[in-house]
């Protein structure tokens, strides 16, 4: 089991994590239903594979690769330590999907390393049938679930593309034998449960995904409000983690309901103590976007930006790095292409797309080595670099593929385990 689920900030050397290699599933998805399914672009699965590949090998120099949990790996021990569990989540499938009843038997009765791909990819090779959708989006595990301080906040998507994703993800947590701990000790909060988040009296369900989800201080989680996560299941969620003492503060991010912001991670990211890579339109003063602070002992505060709330409650000294240099059209088109998207590895180090050249520009003139993975790998191999010497450097990946999906390396990762902050 593991013996520690904790994650109290955004930069803390990061000790394990969850991601999932893009699967067969993503090849499938046709210029007409990409929309549907969240994707805004075909893309090329080989190419995008060989960047997640790199991506994956800069976690396992940094991490270990016994500390990066792959979802397949999950799921196919999932499937194996619990039968009744397992006939549930097929049977829950087969209704979902709105499949013959016939196909239970056919699910029931295929081997668990050939149920495991069927369940993500919708696709029996043997038979060469097509049983339903993909779930692309699972490649950006950020989303499934969040440790705030020692538990896990198991999320509810928005969108109907994500919700076989999303049982994917309950059945794991609530089955694999690494989570033995938490289950008992109560430390899963589902946001799934409707006894415990139920609709509200106007019939609203209570959404939130985890890109929407920052623990950026022991004390302070951030919630955005936005396309994907919305008011009424912040609301609900604030009152479970005050219930349980999980955190003192739940801070409330209202941003544009648009699809070019659809989390606040796609606006905003932490790289190290004084720094936060930001999207300058939506992030300065004047901006529009409204935060609102709430306590566990009932007090609240309104601010009128990101920066005032960070400086105010936060970090005086903070600076943001603006991508694009915050600077038009760039700014746009580097936001756009995940350039605020980055995931710190330890404070000061962290992954970034290697598409975005102004925002680079931008980290270099505040300090910040700009070192392309393959480079990095190769001098780790060759053992002209230790990691231990990594220090104020940005690690730019591969991403002509990885990037059509909009989302970033913040947005593939899924940490359940970083190093306090002193």
């Amino acid at each position: 089991m593991i013996q520690q689920v904790q994650v109290s900030n955004e930069i803390g050397e990061l000790k394990k994590v969850i991601i999932h290699r893009p699967d067969e599933g993503i090849s499938r998805i046709s210029p007409k239903r990409s929309a549907e399914l969240l994707f805004d672009d075909i893309v090329h699965l080989p190419l995008m594979q060989k960047e997640h590949d790199i991506f994956r090998k800069v976690l396992h120099a940094f991490v270990g690769q016994q500390n990066v949990l792959e979802v397949e790996d999950l799921l196919l021990t999932s499937l194996s330590v619990n039968e009744i569990e397992k006939n549930k989540l097929i049977e829950w499938v087969v209704q979902h999907e709105e499949l013959p009843t016939s196909m239970l038997h056919l699910l029931k009765k295929m081997p668990n390393d050939t149920l495991k791909e069927v369940l993500i990819t919708g696709y029996v090779e043997e038979e060469d049938y097509i049983l339903f959708d993909p779930v692309p989006n699972f490649i950006f595990t950020r989303d499934i679930a969040v440790t705030i301080n020692n538990h896990v906040l198991i999320t509810k998507a928005a969108k109907e593309a994500r919700h076989r994703e999303n049982y994917l993800s309950r059945f794991i947590f609530g089955v694999h034998p690494l989570f033995d701990e938490l289950r008992k000790q109560e430390k899963i909060i589902n946001l799934n449960i409707i006894d415990l988040f139920p609709p509200s009296r106007q019939g609203e369900s209570a959404h939130i995904e985890g890109g929407d989800v920052m623990m950026i201080h022991p004390d302070y989680l951030l919630i955005g409000c936005s396309e994907r996560s919305n008011a009424y299941g912040i609301e609900s969620l604030r009152k479970v983690l005050f219930e349980k003492k999980v955190v003192k503060n739940v801070v409330k991010v209202s941003i544009p309901n648009d699809r070019s912001f659809m989390h606040i991670d796609t606006l905003f990211t932490q790289i190290n103590s004084h720094h936060v890579i930001a999207y300058k339109p939506l992030v300065v003063e004047g901006s529009g976007v409204a935060v609102t602070v709430y306590s566990e002992d009932g007090a609240q505060k309104e601010f009128y930006s990101l920066a005032e709330f960070w400086r105010s409650e936060i970090d005086e000294q903070v600076i943001f790095i603006y991508s694009g240099g915050g600077v038009s059209p760039y700014q746009e088109r580097e936001q756009w292409t995940d350039g605020c998207n980055l995931v710190a590895l330890k404070p000061g180090v962290a992954l970034a797309y290697d598409r975005n050249p102004k925002t680079e520009q931008t980290l270099i003139a505040h300090g910040y080595n700009i070192l392309p993975a393959n480079q990095f790998l190769q001098q780790i191999e060759e053992g002209t670099l230790s990691i231990k010497d990594v220090e104020n450097t940005i690690i730019t990946l591969p991403s002509s593929e990885l990037s059509r999906a909009r989302g970033g390396s913040h947005c593939m990762t899924c940490p359940i385990h970083r190093s306090n902050i002193n």
